[in-house]
C-alpha cells in the first residue's frame, strides 16, 4: 500500500473536502513540535460509524483537557465524519478525526494558534493479522503515567510516544505487541488496544484511571 501522504481520495479539512495529497500542514505546526493534538480512531461497518457520537464527544473533551476548543461543534464533527466516509466510497473503513494547534506561535506557549480539524477515512484491516488465533505479548518497559503527571483522560498524540517505543521493542523481539502496566505495576492495556480477562465466565477489565 502507498504511503499515507501519497494516495488517491479526499480528506475533510477545516470545513472543506480537500484532495488527499493537498491536505498538508506547515513544518512549524505546533502539534508537530509539542504534540498539541488529539484524535479519535473509529471503525465504520456497513456504512455506519460505530459509536460515532461518543467518539465525537470524547474528541471535544480531549481538546478541552489539552487547553483548546475545537471550532466545530460535536454535531458538525458528526457531519464531517459522515461526509468523509461517504466521499471515500467505503462501507467498512477506519475513520480518523484529528484536531491540532497550528503554526501562528512557536514555543511552549501557543494560546493564539489556530485550531484545525481534519477527518480522514481509509481501508484498514484487522489490527492483528489473525486475532482469532491469538497473539504473543511481551512486557513493555514503559508504564502508563499516573493521572497527576499526564493528561491521561485525553486521547492526546503525545501519550502514544511510549506506545510506539513499546510496540517497536516487542516486534524486534518477535512479539505482536506489548502489555503495558500502570504506574502502580497493575495491568493497564496493550500499546494500541484495551485488554480484558475472562475468569469463571465473567469479563474483567482494568480500572481506566490512567488510560482510556
Amino acid at each position: 500500500m502507498s504511503a499515507y501522504d501519497d494516495r488517491d481520495g479526499y480528506i475533510w479539512m477545516d470545513g472543506e473536502i480537500v484532495p488527499w495529497r493537498d491536505s498538508k500542514v506547515h513544518v512549524l505546526t505546533h502539534a508537530l513540535h509539542y504534540a498539541s493534538s488529539v484524535f479519535e480512531g473509529e471503525r465504520a461497518y456497513s456504512g455506519k460509524i460505530f459509536r460515532s457520537l461518543d467518539h465525537s464527544k470524547r474528541l471535544h473533551n480531549s481538546a478541552e483537557i489539552m487547553g483548546f476548543k475545537i471550532p466545530f461543534s460535536v454535531d458538525q464533527v458528526e457531519q464531517a465524519k459522515t461526509e468523509a466516509l461517504a466521499k471515500s466510497g467505503l462501507e467498512s473503513a477506519y475513520v480518523r478525526a484529528l484536531a491540532w494547534r497550528g503554526s501562528e506561535m512557536m514555543g511552549v506557549s501557543a494560546q493564539n494558534n489556530t485550531i484545525h480539524l481534519a477527518v480522514a477515512v481509509w481501508h484498514w484491516g484487522d489490527y492483528f493479522a489473525d486475532k482469532m488465533k491469538g497473539i504473543r505479548l511481551t512486557h513493555a518497559k514503559w508504564r502508563r503515567p499516573a493521572p497527576d503527571t499526564a493528561p491521561c483522560h485525553a486521547k492526546a498524540a503525545g501519550l502514544y510516544m511510549i506506545c510506539t517505543l513499546s510496540k517497536h521493542a516487542a516486534e524486534r523481539d518477535g512479539y505482536a505487541d506489548a502489555l503495558m502496566l500502570d504506574y502502580r505495576g497493575q495491568v493497564a492495556e496493550a500499546t494500541g488496544a484495551n485488554i480484558f480477562f475472562v475468569r469463571d465466565g465473567a469479563l474483567h477489565t482494568p480500572t481506566p484511571d490512567c488510560f482510556l
